[in-house]
């Protein structure tokens, strides 16, 4: 758009030089064959072209002093090209046709011609400082995007550090309790039982066994908070990969995607699931590599297990392995899908309560 307006702006005063000095029929024909070949070589933008055409119409200026007005126009397109400084000819055709023009029409027509050049250099380096910003802005976005790219997986690998971090601290917690709170408490009831059975005291038994009593709902409380505290210390994809870590039968390929914290039922019954599978992998198949995914939708949860063996003994009815799957998938809710087209497939998806 730049180069258009600068050509519109050297066209204008081109015309307004040669207007008065054209005083033919004939006179709008340099006016038309200009504006055409200042159009084509904005459109092709192909160098030699540009020369050649330049160098045409230079002749044509020698022969027909017409033209001579519209040579700045020309020359817009001849600066800057390989050739350097090729636009200065452009004074040749002005001087070996002095004789025939009026001497203030070349001084005016050689003042356009440099004032083309200066519009080409102007337009140029704002072209240029217009590329580079936009590389520049491109660029900075693209880092930008990296940068926050970057920051979400710090962001994420934090979290991932301080839930694990979290359920190693549940885990020691409940272990300490179990050992030590748990043990002191079991001690104590078998010492109350001891006296009970030594004591012949019927109102000190009666005070003793409620005294065992009391301890025994204490150890109960202490015994489902810790069974608690460990189901919920549990990690899904930690417990998968360690059962990954025992499994050296092929290669396996493993897809975890789940942000929310899953009950304890499905966290078992995938853990379970999983285990069986691999197993039947071991005794049943003959694949050379499986695919495990673990991953969180919108409205339920997915895990799909699939090895790539060709030998297959799968028995909906006599499969205790997979009956146990289908057991276990459905008392949470959820539902199995086994296939063997290419390979043993399990696909299992368990709603969101």
């Amino acid at each position: 758009m730049k180069k258009l307006i600068d050509k519109l702006v050297i066209f204008v005063v081109s015309a307004a030089l040669y207007i008065p000095n054209g005083n033919s029929v004939y006179a709008i024909v340099p006016i038309l064959i200009s504006i055409i070949l200042s159009a084509l070589l904005s459109y092709v933008e192909d160098e030699r072209i540009t020369i050649a055409v330049f160098f045409m119409f230079l002749i044509t200026c020698f022969f027909k002093s017409e033209f001579l007005f519209f040579i700045p126009l020309i020359c817009y397109d001849a600066v800057y090209l390989k050739i350097k400084g090729l636009w200065l000819l452009s004074a040749f055709p002005l001087i070996a046709n002095t004789a025939n023009t009026h001497l203030p029409s070349v001084w005016m027509i050689g003042s356009l011609i440099i004032a083309s050049f200066i519009l080409k250099y102007r337009t140029a380096s704002l072209l240029n400082l217009e590329r580079d910003y936009y590389k520049l802005r491109d660029t900075t976005k693209e880092i930008s995007l990296q940068l926050q790219n970057q920051n979400k997986e710090l962001i994420e690998k934090q979290d991932s550090e301080v839930h694990l971090a979290t359920l190693r601290e549940r885990n020691r917690i409940a272990r300490d309790i179990h050992d030590n709170v748990g043990h002191l408490l079991s001690r104590s009831i078998l010492q109350i039982g001891a006296l009970m059975a030594i004591n012949k005291d019927i109102e000190m038994k009666e005070n003793l066994r409620l005294l065992k009593d009391t301890l025994s709902e204490a150890m109960d409380s202490i015994r489902s908070s810790v069974h608690d505290l460990h189901e919920e210390s549990i990690d899904l994809h930690t417990e998968i990969e360690k059962l990954l870590g025992n499994f050296t039968f092929c290669p396996v390929k493993f897809d975890y995607d789940i942000n929310t914290n899953l009950d304890k039922n499905i966290k078992y019954t995938f853990i379970a699931v999983t285990k069986e599978a691999l197993s039947n992998i071991i005794k049943h198949s003959n694949a050379t590599e499986v695919s495990i995914i673990v991953r969180e939708h919108p409205a339920l949860y997915q895990l799909v297990i699939q090895d790539n063996g060709s030998k297959t003994n799968y028995n909906s009815e006599n499969g205790i392995g997979i009956k146990n799957i289908s057991d276990r998938v459905s008392a949470v809710g959820g539902n199995v899908n086994i296939s063997t087209d290419k390979g043993f497939r399990i696909f299992i998806s368990v709603p969101k309560k």
